[in-house]
C-alpha cells in the first residue's frame, strides 16, 4: 500500500475523516514552505497537497492564482518544488504529500530531463501522489500505469457536472483518493451547498471504491465539519493561503498550525 492508502485506511479504522490542506509551493515565502508543511502536519493535517506554481491555473480562483504568480516571480518551478519536498522529508517520513498542478510543468520537466524524469524525481523526493488537473482519465492511462509502477498514486477530480461514464473512467484509473469539486466554479468560491454534496457522493461511490475527498468552498470549521459528515476527507486551500498572506515569515508556520488544529478539532468532534 502507498503512504496515502495506509493513512486513509488507518483513519477509516478509527472512524475519523482525513484533513487535507493545500498550499502553493514558495508562497508566501520562498524558503518557508517545508516549515509550513510540517506545521500543517503538527496541527492535524493527514495529507498535504502542495501546489506546483503555474502561469495559467484554470481551476483556481483569484487567491491561488495570485499565490502561483507570487511563487513564479520568486523563481519557483518544478525543481524547487521537489527540493521543498526533500527538505520536508528530512523531518517527516510519514505524512503523505500530493503534488497538485497542471500538465505543462510535468511535460516541460520531461522535455528537459528525459521521458519519465518527473515521475522518477518525484519518487526520489518523497512525493506520494499527483493530481494533474488537465489530465483527463481517458487520456492518461499510460501515465497512470507509470505512476503505479513507481508506487505513486494518481488522484483525479470529479465535479457536479461529471457524467456516469466519467465516474467509471476515474474509478478505473485513480488510486489513493478521488477529489470531488463541490461546486461549479473555481477554488475559493463561497457558495458551498453541503446538501448537494451529500446527494452527489452516493452516485460517485457507485463507481469509485476509493475514499472521496471534497474541496472548493470549504473555509472554516463549520463547513469542514458539515462536509466531513458525508465525505471521507476535507480539502481546504484558499482560506489557508489567505491566512498565510497576512503573516510574517516567522509567524506563518504558527498560523498554519493553529488553523489546522481548529479544523481538526471540528472534524473530530
Amino acid at each position: 500500500m502507498s503512504r496515502i492508502q495506509t493513512t486513509l485506511a488507518a483513519l477509516k479504522a478509527q472512524g475519523r475523516k482525513a484533513l487535507i490542506p493545500y498550499v502553493t509551493a514558495g508562497d508566501p515565502y520562498a524558503d518557508a514552505t517545508p516549515e509550513i508543511m510540517q506545521a500543517l502536519a503538527d496541527g492535524g493535517a493527514d495529507i498535504i497537497e502542495l501546489g506546483v506554481p503555474f502561469s495559467d491555473p484554470m481551476a483556481d480562483g483569484p487567491v491561488i492564482q495570485k499565490a502561483s504568480e507570487r511563487a513564479l516571480a520568486r523563481g519557483i518551478g518544478s525543481p524547487q518544488v521537489l527540493a521543498m519536498v526533500r527538505a520536508f522529508r528530512q523531518h517527516n517520513a510519514t505524512t503523505p504529500v500530493v503534488l497538485m498542478g497542471y500538465a505543462n510543468p510535468i511535460e516541460r520537466y520531461d522535455q528537459r530531463e528525459g521521458q519519465g524524469a518527473f515521475i522518477a524525481a518525484a519518487k526520489e523526493a518523497g512525493v506520494d501522489g499527483l493530481l494533474v488537473v488537465d489530465y483527463p482519465p481517458e487520456e492518461c492511462e499510460d501515465f497512470a500505469a507509470r505512476l503505479k509502477a513507481a508506487g505513486l498514486d494518481l488522484i483525479f477530480l470529479l465535479a457536479p457536472t461529471s457524467t456516469e461514464q466519467r465516474m467509471k473512467e476515474v474509478g478505473r484509473n485513480a488510486s489513493g483518493y478521488v477529489y470531488y469539486v463541490s461546486l461549479k466554479g473555481v477554488t475559493g468560491a463561497g457558495h458551498l451547498d453541503t446538501a448537494a454534496v451529500a446527494e452527489m457522493l452516493p452516485r460517485i461511490r457507485r463507481h469509485v471504491s476509493l475514499p472521496v475527498g471534497v474541496g472548493f468552498g470549504i473555509r472554516d470549521a463549520a463547513t469542514a465539519r458539515a462536509v466531513g459528515e458525508v465525505a471521507d476527507a476535507v480539502v481546504i486551500g484558499s482560506r489557508l493561503i489567505q491566512i498565510l498572506q497576512t503573516e510574517s515569515r516567522d509567524n506563518a508556520p504558527l498560523a498554519a498550525r493553529a488553523f489546522m488544529a481548529e479544523i481538526r478539532a471540528a472534524l473530530d468532534a
